[in-house]
């Protein structure tokens, strides 16, 4: 639930408006009916729309107390006679839509310091070569550093760093206490507390009397629309550029090595580790605790589940997992029959 401290109470809209905000069909209900806010089926009240997509959830359809709930077809019958009904086919999207439009405060870090609304914080240095668009806003303690460029509607954060030469895109979010270098950054970017990019990669050239270490001379490139969770890290290219596709969301606490290619609307949650050269198609979704091995090619469209270890080539639209990771069939079939190894020969309980 929202707190109003932190969040305040949005405006009234009735629930034909809301319907019509999200392209969802009214079957049941009163479309004057007003609702004050969102919640999830077990919390909500009176004024909320909630919403059901996963099906292990609808035993809780019976006992909400919400005005109105979003749903697909399939579960409109089982809704509740005294609780109206928005059909949808991703009833999860348009409750989604309807937060944003009830709480966009939520959507991203806005700033924590009001005297920073129009401008520079008296307490940011900002180099003198630095450009600032009209409407950027600089926190207390942020540095911005010689011909950086920063775009209009864009805030950066207390004690954030904004290295040399950096530009920064339009509609940006930098989070406090984020550290950014040797990178161009697109539009409409969204970047969590203490996230760290543009940093020299991990490049040494091994031998007996010690590593050499390499000069990363690359950058990273960040496209639009992508958001970089809290202390994730994306090293600079070594001799080419580490690239971050359009729309591409990456979690907290991910590793990103140099000359990492990863291409359009990728999903990388927590704790994955991607490996210098490897590079990603569009679409490529892996899960938490994952890691893939440097210059390896994952095609588009291409799932890895969580803790695996990616250490070839993965075709395009394929699913894998594992260690190492290989097709989620050849996985299964695997862990099935190591399971039926392990009892062969183990006594059963009505034995003796």
């Amino acid at each position: 639930m929202s707190d109003s401290r932190f969040f305040p109470a949005p405006e009234p809209i009735t629930l034909a408006e809301a319907a019509r905000r999200v392209k969802a069909d009214l079957v049941r209900g009163d479309g004057a009916t007003l609702i004050t806010g969102l919640a999830p089926l077990d919390n909500a009240g009176p004024g909320d729309i909630t919403f059901l997509d996963n099906p292990k959830y609808a035993k809780q359809l019976a006992g909400t107390a919400a005005a109105a709930c979003l749903c697909a077809a399939r579960y409109a019958d089982q809704v509740p006679d005294r609780v109206a009904v928005l059909q949808s086919p991703e009833p999860y999207r348009a409750y989604a839509r309807l937060l944003a439009d009830f709480f966009p405060q939520a959507l991203r870090f806005a700033g924590a310091y009001d005297r920073a609304q129009n401008g520079v914080a008296g307490a940011a240095t900002v180099h003198s070569s630095a450009r600032l668009e009209a409407g950027a806003r600089i926190e207390p303690g942020a540095v911005i550093g010689q011909d950086a460029e920063i775009g209009a509607g864009t805030v950066i954060g207390a004690n954030a760093v904004v290295g040399p030469c950096v530009a920064i895109g339009r509609n940006c979010s930098i989070a406090p206490h984020a550290v950014i270098q040797h990178a161009l950054i697109g539009n409409g970017v969204i970047i969590h507390p203490g996230v760290m990019i543009g940093q020299d990669g991990f490049g040494f050239a091994m031998g007996p009397q010690g590593h050499l270490k390499i000069p990363q001379i690359g950058r990273v490139i960040v496209q639009d629309n992508v958001e970089i969770g809290a202390n994730t890290t994306i090293d600079r290219g070594a001799n080419r550029d580490t690239v971050i596709g359009e729309g591409t969301k990456i979690d907290n606490q991910v590793q990103i090595g140099h000359n990492v290619t990863i291409g359009r609307h990728c999903l990388l949650v927590a704790q994955v580790g991607i490996s210098g050269s490897a590079q990603l198609g569009d679409f490529v979704a892996i899960g938490g605790q994952s890691g893939v091995n440097g210059h390896v090619r994952i095609g588009d469209g291409a799932q890895i589940a969580a803790v695996s270890v990616v250490h070839g080539d993965v075709p395009p639209g394929a699913r894998w997992g594992g260690v190492p990771a290989r097709p989620v069939g050849d996985w299964f079939r695997e862990i099935a029959l190591l399971k039926r190894l392990a009892h062969k020969d183990k006594p059963s309980k009505d034995a003796g």
